[in-house]
């Protein structure tokens, strides 16, 4: 979708919220949300439980969700995004991937194929089942799923634990396969729990963010933003955190200095699911190629924390310098109204942010 017909779409939305009316869930606090001066967020669309987003060709967002269907939302031009149905009944579908007119959908054990989608958003195609090869557990069932700059589909698999010794060909890794489902090989292992990843705009390595294990404390282990220079590096799961934090369970098998260290340590339990390169023109130009995290929230610290989107800020080098917060007021106290969890650039350079707790699709850009 090109950047003139997106913004021709959004010309009757421009208003905070107005793009599509509060559902039963009522209007959303936006004002307590603060950004860096200059930039303003608003209600692009109301999807239930959104999570992992991704763009069809023809300018349809596709929306997975942790409540069984898949949500399509499209634009006419000036006047309200639309939000439909395009799968129900599927099992926690919530990762979504685009390519050559067809949607790719997880299904925890499973990645099915809607072909020609965008041409039946109102009569959706039956799935086509691409691979079943993957585990049926729930715990870290869900899958963040995208193609990246080799044609493959990308597929992660967490651990089936908290904290645990799996088959490391079987879990905590990311893996890639071919479109139809052929040549799975794994990328990257000793990863616990990748909710997100995208490539640099320019060097086309992998970055991936991953969930640090639970109760080791409040305020240990982090989570981490992780760079692959090369596909089958190990990232430390179940034996370092961190870099070098060594487990108290299986730390003493392994040396920290074994694996690879994250590019950037996030803060301890913010649970970071979506990240993307911005990739835009919209921001100013210290924002470009530079890391955004949705930053889900914890769930059993004691203070909460998380709740928020933050950057991360790489030098020319594509070496992280810093980790600071740029959206945040989703938690407010310890009582949290919303949790981000994807972002994605739209074609116009705002940041799309989805919410699955608030049921929300909401658009950040920069009021110049």
């Amino acid at each position: 979708m090109r950047a003139s017909r997106w913004i021709v779409a959004l010309a009757g939305a421009a208003a905070l919220g107005g793009a599509v009316p509060a559902d039963e869930q009522g209007t959303l606090p936006l004002d307590r949300i603060t950004l860096p001066e200059g930039f303003r967020i608003e209600v692009l669309a109301r999807v239930p439980s959104a999570r992992a987003m991704a763009w069809g060709s023809a300018g349809t967002l596709f929306v997975g969700s942790t409540n069984g269907v898949v949500h399509a939302v499209s634009f006419p031009p000036g006047g309200t995004p639309v939000v439909r149905p395009v799968a129900r009944g599927l099992r926690e579908p919530a990762g979504v991937a685009f390519r050559d007119g067809a949607l790719y959908v997880s299904a925890v054990s499973r990645i099915l194929r809607f072909d020609g989608i965008e041409r039946r958003l109102d009569d959706p195609p039956a799935p086509v089942v691409v691979s079943e090869r993957f585990p049926s557990d729930g715990h870290h069932g869900r899958k963040f799923i995208a193609f990246g700059p080799d044609g493959k589909l990308y597929v992660p698999v967490g651990a089936p634990c908290n904290i645990c010794e799996p088959d490391p060909d079987r879990y905590a890794n990311i893996g890639r396969m071919n479109p139809d489902g052929s040549g799975f090989e794994i990328v990257a292992r000793g990863v616990r729990n990748s909710v997100g990843f995208d490539w640099h705009p320019r060097t086309k390595e992998l970055w991936f963010t991953d969930n640090g294990r639970d109760w080791l404390g409040d305020d240990a282990p982090p989570c981490e933003l992780n760079r692959v220079a090369q596909a089958g590096q190990h990232f430390g799961y179940p034996y370092c955190h961190g870099g070098t934090i060594r487990d108290p369970d299986y730390g003493a098998r392994r040396a920290c200095s074994e694996f690879v260290a994250p590019a950037q340590n996030l803060g301890p339990h913010v649970a970071p699911l979506g990240m993307r390169f911005y990739s835009g023109t919209q921001f100013p130009a210290d924002y470009r190629e530079q890391v955004f995290v949705a930053e889900h929230g914890s769930w059993n610290r004691t203070r909460k924390i998380g709740y928020r989107v933050s950057l991360v800020r790489l030098d020319a080098q594509g070496k992280a310098m810093r980790y600071e917060t740029f959206a945040e007021g989703w938690l407010q106290g310890e009582s949290a109204w919303g949790r981000p969890a994807d972002v994605l650039v739209a074609p116009d350079g705002a940041l799309l942010v989805s919410d699955d707790y608030a049921g929300a699709i909401y658009r950040i850009r920069y009021a110049r």
